[in-house]
């Protein structure tokens, strides 16, 4: 089983190494994890193509947003944030889901107290529209940065 990582660059990741040793604990050896650095989203179709035995692929800056396009079902978290983070393929056809919304749910329900009562979101990526999701859904008020000219 073929998995991997697209974004642009991705000198930064961690994914390969992380998903090999999970491969090898788990005793997976017919699985492998690669990074695919692609320069422009355009690229996903050659991609697939070049690479047809593709289970699944992670998706990473800055395509969270732009690899909509390609995707063929979305599930209601990506519906409703617009961005996907984990694309599964299933007979050709491209699933997108957002799991940054569970990793942030689970690391800010355990720290939140009754005096956390908005928050200020720096930034307008796709996580930071998972992170503004996660925050209204618990009906926390979000702020945005000046600095993010988009709001999420």
């Amino acid at each position: 089983m073929h998995y991997g990582l697209i974004g642009y660059p991705l000198s930064h990741s961690f994914s390969r190494q992380y998903f090999s040793q999970k491969f090898e604990r788990e005793q997976l050896s017919n699985c492998r994890y690669d990074l695919f650095a692609i320069e422009h989203i355009d690229l996903l179709p050659d991609l697939l193509q070049q690479n047809p035995d593709l289970c699944g692929l992670n998706v990473t800056i800055p395509y969270k947003q732009s690899v909509l396009a390609y995707i063929n079902e979305q599930s209601p978290a990506v519906q409703q944030i617009g961005a996907v983070n984990c694309i599964k393929i299933k007979q050709g056809r491209l699933i997108g889901y957002n799991t940054d919304v569970i990793g942030f749910e689970q690391s800010l329900m355990p720290l939140l107290q009754a005096h956390h009562k908005a928050a200020l979101v720096l930034g307008n990526g796709g996580a930071a529209k998972a992170v503004c999701w996660v925050l209204q859904k618990l009906g926390i008020p979000v702020y945005y940065s000046v600095e993010a000219s988009k709001q999420p």
